[in-house]
């Protein structure tokens, strides 16, 4: 018997609710959306500073879940039979006893406690941007190491030495769908992968769970941390006050769901041992689904905790990807109206054409040849994470000629994201082995053109499924299928998300994509002490 979800794919820019029956496959019915705003360094009165409103993260959820029900109306509330999540990651959002947030919630974007970083870590004989002896425990005990200015301990750090009377009001320390778990449940929870990028839980068999030894050397009051539950449990019922808010029925289950890194593979059909998947979104990746731990401290890379138990995902992370094509249309595609308008009369409205800028830039980009003529441009608009940490990074076309245009400038945007999961893809296969075919997801993976570059940079054979930037809201769906029994596992997702389209690298494209490559790679260090001087 089929079963009615709603599932709340929670990005950094909006909220994307979704109500998806689930059957023989996974079919969404019905979606909405609704947009929020990211503070900062103005906003946030720190350098570096990124933060986001609990309440506005809320009002998106409650507006969006009462918005599919008008779009489906053949589904009561009373036949949901559970809500699930699927978030941005290592966020802070600091409660008191009460759910009430003591400040506004930090960003994964954050990286304004480089101060606490320093002296937390960073310091004496390291490696990788760890003290030795400390690296060496974080290894033992996690399989990771918390060694950049992003990670949630060192917001927390700079809360306890900025904000005392904020940190003195702290009762639990959650993660942003933990938060809106919390809202609706009044449930205090962490699900094991957010658990996991706190960067404090430990990881050895049989010792899994909160680890004080950790806790102790880095300064975090445990008491603050939540009870930890699976991605596929039920962590609560959405309460009586909470209903009336959502719009749902008392009593309807919460699920745990997970973070995005976890779910997104789940939902793109990733979920075997060596499938590799590559998401576009406001940040991007590159992950490999293993069976085991790895890392690697040098390019900020890890084995993460998986949804599914006994399963990492090895991950590396891109922090602006499909954030830089919209910036891009924002800056150069939209601010020439003669591009925009395409040969239409000046006089006609933005608003009554029937072209979507996104499809034109894909049709622009695609009368350029491989390589953009000699263009490339570094997608590091918000610092880089990985392979190299570098809060100071910053984004940058190289190699403009008289002759450069516009549509060449639009092309090494693509092909800069592109050349930078070639980046992280290459490194992951020092470690460990990762698939021929390659699942692409996410906003940047309904572009065929883009998909094309990419098959092209990486030389693989690249698969897209249906609405591949919902993948997240089926990953969230699929944690509710295998809590009420209608699939024994996640690694059985796969049966059900086959892949609708599929892109063959074109070889004669290979060389100009190895040289602009090695430019790539090249420009970072060339410019690291530059972006220091301008950034630093």
């Amino acid at each position: 018997m089929s079963k009615y979800v709603i599932t709340y794919d929670v990005g950094t820019t909006g909220i994307k609710t979704c109500l998806i029956e689930i059957d023989t496959q996974m079919r969404i019915l019905g979606s909405a959306t609704m947009g929020y705003s990211l503070y900062v360094d103005e906003d946030t009165g720190s350098k570096g500073g990124a933060e986001q409103h609990a309440d506005e993260w809320w009002e998106a959820m409650c507006v969006t879940t009462k918005e599919v029900f008008e779009k489906v109306p053949y589904v009561q509330k009373e036949q949901i039979d559970g809500i699930s999540f699927c978030s941005q990651m290592q966020g802070l959002v600091l409660v008191d006893e009460n759910g009430n947030c003591v400040r506004h919630p930090m960003s994964y974007m954050d990286q304004r406690a480089r101060d606490e970083l320093k002296y937390g870590i960073a310091h004496g004989v390291q490696v990788a941007g760890a003290e030795v002896s400390k690296l060496l425990k974080y290894l033992k005990y996690t399989g990771a190491v918390s060694s950049s200015v992003k990670d949630p301990i060192w917001k927390y750090k700079w809360v306890e030495a900025h904000e005392p009377k904020n940190y003195k009001k702290i009762y639990k320390w959650l993660d942003v769908k933990e938060y809106l778990i919390c809202r609706a449940s009044g449930e205090f929870v962490m699900t094991e992968d957010s658990a996991f990028a706190t960067l404090l839980y430990d990881t050895r068999p049989g010792h899994e769970g909160w680890c004080k030894p950790i806790c102790d050397m880095v300064g975090v009051d445990i008491k603050h941390l939540p009870k930890i539950k699976k991605c596929t449990e039920k962590v609560g019922e959405v309460t009586e006050a909470a209903a009336q808010e959502l719009g749902l029925a008392p009593g309807t289950a919460v699920f745990g769901g997970g973070g995005d890194a976890s779910l997104i593979p789940v939902g793109a059909g990733a979920v075997a041992v060596n499938d590799t998947h590559i998401y576009s979104g406001t940040s991007g990746w590159v992950g490999t689904v293993v069976d085991k731990q790895e890392v690697d401290a040098g390019a900020m890379m890890a084995a993460i905790v998986g949804a599914d138990p006994g399963k990492f995902n090895y991950f590396g992370e891109l922090e602006t990807s499909n954030k830089c094509v919209e910036w891009v249309k924002n800056h150069l595609a939209l601010d020439d109206i003669g591009v925009y308008l395409k040969g239409k009369n000046v006089s006609d409205s933005i608003e009554n054409l029937n072209i979507n800028l996104y499809d034109y830039m894909e049709e622009v980009i695609d009368t350029v040849p491989a390589g953009s003529n000699g263009t490339v441009f570094t997608p590091w608009l918000h610092g880089n994470r990985c392979p190299f940490e570098d809060p100071n990074a910053a984004g940058m076309f190289f190699n403009i000629k008289i002759e450069t245009g516009k549509t060449e400038l639009i092309r090494a945007v693509v092909e800069g994201i592109c050349f930078h999961m070639r980046w992280m893809l290459e490194r992951q296969e020092k470690k460990i082995k990762t698939s021929e075919a390659i699942r692409f997801c996410g906003g940047g993976a309904l572009g065929a053109v883009t998909c094309q570059i990419l098959s092209d940079v990486l030389q693989r054979k690249i698969e897209v499924v249906d609405s591949p930037q919902n993948v997240g809201a089926v990953g969230a769906a699929a944690c509710i299928a295998v809590g009420l029994g209608m699939i024994p596992s996640l690694e059985h997702v796969k049966e059900l998300i086959p892949a609708k389209y599929t892109y063959t690298p074109n070889k004669e494209n290979k060389a100009v994509y190895d040289r602009n490559f090695t430019v790539f790679q090249n420009l970072y260090k060339a410019n690291k002490k530059n972006f220091a001087i301008l950034n630093g």
